[in-house]
């Protein structure tokens, strides 16, 4: 499980496709790599990730064809930015909302306007997940716990702070970058319960 506020930026540094996938190596001089073990979890981009190999600057991962098919990471290349958060441990401030790492959907920036010193970025989804996004709710874009604004029909919108558009990738989005998009763990649970309450009902009547 992850939280959704990015510890730091990374780069990629290395790109190896095989048989369709691919093995990408990070680097970013700005967490403590000896102190994770390979096998650990650390989100790129809000995409739950194992380092299978760690080195003094970074880490090492596999990325499979099905996630490249339902993220954006096939998109990276070498010397792409990207987010990057390890795994929570058991104890730490849970600063953002519950992220699983497991992406739902990639979405697209439609417009960057700014609002006084913030940004308001509006990102478009996919119609069969724009019911999970709601106004002052949460959702995780390229592994970053935002709040949202407004909604309307399949496009939100965010407001970005100066802090957040420094420490991640978000300030380098421009209109119809491709990020990925988890929605809130919440409200998926919340359906299916409700869904299965709703088709008991249905029978029993």
């Amino acid at each position: 499980m992850f939280t959704g506020i990015i510890k730091a930026k990374g780069c990629i540094t290395a790109l190896k496709w095989k048989d369709g996938d691919v093995k990408l190596s990070v680097s970013s001089n700005d967490l403590p790599w000896s102190s994770y073990e390979e096998g650990e979890s650390i989100a790129v981009n809000g995409v739950c990730l194992t380092a299978v190999s760690l080195r003094d600057d970074g880490f090492d991962t596999d990325v499979s064809n099905e996630t490249l098919d339902v993220t954006a990471l096939g998109k990276l290349e070498i010397g792409s930015i990207i987010n990057l958060e390890p795994a929570l441990s058991f104890g730490n401030r849970l600063g953002g909302h519950l992220v699983s790492g497991h992406v739902d959907c990639v979405g697209y920036v439609k417009s960057i306007m700014s609002d006084a010193r913030s940004v308001r970025i509006s990102i478009e989804v996919p119609t069969e997940y724009s019911h999970y996004i709601v106004k002052k709710g949460s959702v995780c874009v390229d592994g970053v716990s935002l709040t949202i604004n407004n909604v309307s029909g399949d496009i939100f919108d965010l407001n970005i702070i100066p802090y957040t558009a420094d420490e991640t990738i978000i300030g380098d989005y421009i209109e119809g970058s491709i990020v990925n998009i988890e929605v809130d763990l919440l409200a998926r649970y919340l359906e299916k319960l409700i869904t299965r309450e709703r088709n008991t009902l249905e029978k029993s009547s």
